[in-house]
């Protein structure tokens, strides 16, 4: 190749950018440091009850890694924190790709904004079950609220445990009300377990629907309608007004027809339409109305110690099955017990009870 051409190419590696020759080392070494530096638990603490966001999304980083020293960093964080937490109205929203979970995402973090709210986005993010990667888009699909200064967007990925939201999303959710978040927003990723793990980890779920879709074409399930305080019937505009209406008529009817809640609450059918911010006020006064109703008859505190309860339940029976199929012994033995099951020699419920003794003698 000529000099010329190899000056002409496309794709050229340049020389990285050198320290001025009168810079002294001991600046170099400085800059150098400052850049290494990792702050201290301590440090992150007092930075995120402070309302620092570089802090704040440290730390999830550090909730979101499998690495043993970050896990002990983290539990030492949320601790931390931990006291300064539960200060904020938890909204999980749900929906099917396509009913426009982002866009209502943005009107209604844009109007809560405006009201003076501090909003946390969390986007749940679904992970490939193949190279357990993530687009993580929900920042692009928000452009206008991603800007806002009163508001934190943190997509993650789902991973696999519980639909992606168990562990990390609860303590994610204790990080930002310690950094004075007022309105937590979990957003999941479209229909299945997800929905059920952030039902269980928020004092309000909105389930958003379009109308002339019927629940086969949406694949919503019937108990995912049960488990809603509130069911929204997105993109109610247009053309799509007058079966907007027929949709709220008929949803109104079968709501009466699900055994009535323990919070006394009696969920509400409305109307919205994210893309034109109408009937987005409307939503946050009912939710308003919600809080105050369950706060005043206790239902609300209630809900966040059977929460709790759960998720204790939860965390041990996952750390269970991690020490269980991560033994050495138990993989070997799992091998060799499977290939009994295969030459008949031995059925999955004896294999499983071997299994399980052997563990408890280990």
């Amino acid at each position: 190749m000529t000099k010329q051409s190899a000056q002409n190419k496309a794709l050229q590696e340049l020389a990285g950018v050198s320290y001025s020759e009168t810079t002294s080392q001991s600046a170099i070494d400085a800059i150098k440091k400052h850049r290494q530096a990792k702050p201290s638990t301590e440090q992150l603490i007092s930075a995120i009850l402070e309302g620092n966001i570089t802090a704040l999304s440290r730390a999830i980083t550090l909730i979101e890694s499998r690495n043993k020293k970050h896990s002990e960093q983290s539990n030492a964080i949320i601790k931390g924190c931990l006291p300064h937490a539960n200060k904020s109205v938890r909204i999980g929203i749900t929906g099917v790709p396509g009913v426009g979970k982002s866009t209502f995402i943005e009107s209604f973090g844009k109007h809560l904004s405006q009201k003076g709210k501090k909003i946390a986005v969390l986007a749940i993010d679904p992970s490939s079950s193949v190279t357990k990667g993530s687009i993580l888009g929900d920042k692009t699909r928000m452009e206008d609220l991603v800007k806002d200064v009163n508001v934190y967007i943190r997509p993650s990925p789902s991973g696999e445990s519980l639909g992606g939201v168990a562990r990390k999303t609860r303590e994610t959710i204790i990080l930002c009300e310690a950094a004075g978040f007022d309105t937590i927003l979990i957003e999941t990723v479209g229909v299945g377990q997800s929905e059920t793990a952030v039902h269980s980890m928020v004092d309000f779920f909105l389930l958003l629907k379009l109308a002339g879709a019927g629940d086969e074409l949406q694949g919503i399930k019937r108990g995912i309608i049960e488990m809603a305080d509130s069911i929204a019937i997105n993109k109610a505009d247009g053309d799509n007004m007058r079966s907007a209406k027929i949709a709220k008529l008929e949803f109104n009817r079968a709501i009466h027809l699900y055994p009535k809640k323990d919070s006394g609450w009696t969920p509400k059918v409305v109307l919205c339409s994210a893309l034109h911010n109408e009937g987005i006020d409307v939503i946050w006064d009912m939710i308003d109305s919600y809080v105050s109703q369950t706060k005043s008859n206790g239902y609300f505190d209630h809900r966040r110690h059977e929460q709790n309860k759960f998720w204790l339940i939860e965390t041990i029976k996952d750390q269970l099955h991690a020490d269980f199929f991560n033994n050495d012994l138990i993989k070997k033995e799992l091998k060799i017990q499977v290939e009994l099951i295969e030459a008949q020699k031995t059925t999955p419920f004896a294999a499983a009870d071997y299994l399980l003794r052997l563990k408890v003698n280990l």
